[in-house]
């Protein structure tokens, strides 16, 4: 599939939630919870504020512009044009986003410096894809389904690509460097996520999972089957259910790591002698509309 050019195919929309559903989940909280459980409990119940990192920041940029890019007629995909990009990107973050702009208040050249490493994470893109010959299916898409009767899992697909024989695959841009065992396995989680969820509503077991490293300019691809998402359906059901127990018992526990040097709670939790705040009482945690995108991943494991 890598060496044909991919064309762009009307596919299926993905079906309306049940009214049964009564929780949502994603994979970075999904993946919050197995790494820590006192983190996705910050994150997805408490709602905590965390405040952008640099690392967090430029890989939004970059995904920004990789976007962006494909907007572009073919012979306009140039190096020359996604770095013409990143600027303009930068400020429409920025007024989405105007936290961002705290991360470089009164400093035009730490500005400067970051936008010329967006520019050069890019230049890493082109050394592993050839943008003008591909023409993806989907950019920056919403995809989600129900398993278990009950529980709608969905994420954000960086870029979908269908061939011309109707296989698909699952392109996700890496900004950090090429990941160590932890964070790789975390990556797999979350592009097995998706096969998932494209698997149960348009009936296409994805061909490629693809992770781009474009620090590192490495390309990771990961071949799944159906019995191995089944047996990953299970893992998920499980996981929430788990979640589910927690909830109810208000109980999440710390898991310390080599991750908590990225955590931006540890003032509040027990294992570097902080205290969570009171559970939070009121709406249930467990509203598909509370589980979203928003929230960073720590570096390199960007969604």
């Amino acid at each position: 599939m890598t060496a044909d050019p991919v064309t762009s195919q009307q596919l299926s929309p993905t079906a309306e939630v049940p009214a049964t559903v009564r929780a949502s989940l994603s994979p970075s909280r999904a993946a919050d919870f197995k790494t820590c459980p006192l983190l996705y409990r910050f994150r997805s119940i408490d709602r905590l504020p965390e405040q952008p990192t640099v690392e967090q920041a430029r890989g939004t940029l970059v995904h920004a512009v990789l976007e962006r890019l494909f907007d572009l007629p073919p012979a306009g995909r140039t190096p020359r044009a996604a770095s013409d990009l990143v600027a303009p990107q930068w400020e429409r973050l920025v007024t989405e986003q105007p936290e961002l702009a705290a991360l470089f208040t009164g400093d035009g050249e730490a500005r400067s410096t970051f936008l010329r490493s967006a520019a050069g994470l890019l230049q890493g893109y082109f050394a592993v894809e050839d943008p003008r010959r591909l023409e993806p299916a989907e950019r920056e898409s919403l995809i989600s389904a129900v398993v278990d009767e009950e529980l709608l899992i969905r994420g954000y697909l960086d870029r979908l690509d269908v061939a011309p024989d109707g296989a698909l695959r699952v392109v996700d841009y890496k900004t950090g460097g090429a990941p160590r065992e932890a964070f790789e396995a975390r990556a797999l989680f979350q592009l097995k996520f998706y096969a998932l969820v494209l698997w149960r509503t348009r009936g296409v077991v994805p061909r490629v999972l693809r992770l781009l490293y474009l620090k590192d300019v490495e390309v990771c691809d990961y071949t799944p089957d159906a019995d191995e998402l089944v047996r990953f359906e299970r893992t998920v059901v499980a996981l929430w259910r788990a979640i589910e127990v927690a909830t109810a018992a208000q109980d999440f526990r710390p898991r310390p790591s080599r991750l908590c040097d990225w955590c931006s709670h540890q003032r509040l939790c027990p294992s570097f002698g902080g205290t969570p705040p009171p559970f939070p009482v009121g709406p249930n945690p467990a509203d598909p509309l509370r589980d979203s995108r928003s929230q960073p991943t720590p570096p390199g494991t960007d969604e």
